[in-house]
């Protein structure tokens, strides 16, 4: 056998209703006594953040929060937060939230003590080897949604505030050294949270199963990711307290990000400009478009995809698998093209050219070409 690759698979999980009382026991056993706890705004004042200070307090841990954190995080907020873990003197980080709060607490952890702009370690080539790795911090991660998977990345999202283009920040160091995924968290998700993280979720497996690089673990791994979410998000949107939906959900989550080590593609690199020139919601933006992007790839994803809905129980092979999508998506209340989320036309060849230079076009089924970028995006607007 002639195929070669290199696998790497997630960290420490402690999943389970109510584990985020262990939040203080794990924090202490890493060394913290000063942790910041790093989240969005829209969390701060939730009983579930102000809950989990009061656990690192009563502990005897001086936790202090930073909630200055976008949807999508921009490097002004990561300024913000290394001053305060640099003016707070803290010793490690809990990035509570969604995937804006994990991907900027992870990223303030690798920050705060570099001595290099944070964009001399973009996801390019060996770049991250750049990075002193016995200065970044210790982190815990709590995730609140059940999307982004960001709590078992060993990498960090952000967007540049003056070229307003998403770039990634890899290190493998980034990996957080514990997760608590405790379902309780994600109970109060509004409605169209909880449908733009699932699907982010489905995204994230669709998309690394039809990547094109050799995994079969991963490709295990985003099939099952599928089909809990195909289960369980109509349930748990629906059902905002149905527990087992929204701890199956957190799996699929979870499951999502450990299975796109292989590989992401269209869906993202289109995704990516369109929320760092109009701050979408990633999840929904991605569900938006998720069909011109099958449809687009569908002559080098078919048998992938035959596959696929007969585990998932579809019928009628890539066709069906289309229908149950464009179905999900109308369950789920997610609008039908991107002029009906609010995208203008405008950037058009913007978004296009930015998505050819964005780090996830490598991992699509078929070259990412100008041509084939255009006639997705533009299928997106009519679909």
């Amino acid at each position: 056998m002639s195929v070669s690759a290199n696998w790497n698979y997630p960290t420490a999980i402690k999943f389970g209703a109510g584990r985020i009382k262990e939040l203080p026991d794990h924090a202490r056993a890493l060394g913290m006594k000063r942790p910041l706890l790093v989240t969005d705004k829209a969390l701060a004042a939730l009983p579930i953040t102000q809950s989990a200070l009061a656990l690192l307090r009563a502990a005897g841990l001086e936790g202090e929060l930073f909630a200055e954190v976008r949807s999508n995080p921009t490097d002004e907020n990561l300024e913000a937060g290394v001053a305060c873990y640099r003016a707070g003197k803290h010793d490690g980080i809990i990035a509570f939230g969604g995937g804006s709060g994990l991907d900027l607490g992870k990223l303030v952890a690798f920050a705060a003590r570099q001595t290099r702009p944070i964009w001399d370690f973009e996801d390019i080539g060996d770049w991250w080897t750049r990075a002193d790795a016995s200065v970044i911090a210790p982190i815990i991660a709590v995730p609140t949604t059940a999307g982004t998977g960001s709590e078992v990345g060993r990498a960090g999202v952000i967007t540049d505030s003056k070229a307003h283009v998403k770039k990634v920040i890899f290190h493998p160091k980034m990996m957080p050294a514990v997760v608590i995924c405790d379902p309780e968290l994600t109970i109060g998700m509004p409605p169209v949270i909880t449908a733009g993280t699932g699907l982010d979720a489905f995204a994230h497996c669709l998309e690394a199963f039809c990547a094109p690089s050799y995994h079969p673990l991963a490709d295990g791994i985003a099939v099952e990711g599928m089909r809990l979410v195909k289960e369980y998000l109509p349930r748990a949107h629906k059902t905002p307290t149905d527990i087992e939906a929204r701890g199956q959900m957190m799996s699929a989550a979870a499951m999502g990000a450990t299975a796109f080590q292989k590989g992401l593609g269209a869906i993202h690199a289109l995704s990516h400009p369109i929320g760092a020139l109009y701050d979408t919601h990633h999840g929904m933006t991605n569900a938006v478009v998720m069909p011109a992007v099958l449809d687009a790839n569908r002559a080098a994803i078919e048998q992938k995809i035959n596959r696929l809905a007969a585990y998932l129980g579809v019928s009628g092979g890539f066709d069906g698998f289309m229908a149950f999508v464009r179905a999900l998506r109308a369950e789920l209340k997610v609008p039908a093209n991107l002029t009906a989320f609010n995208v203008p036309r405008d950037d058009f060849d913007r978004v296009v050219a930015m998505s050819l230079e964005d780090p996830t076009a490598g991992g699509n089924p078929l070259p990412l070409t100008r041509e084939l970028a255009s006639a997705m995006l533009a299928a997106a607007f009519k679909d």
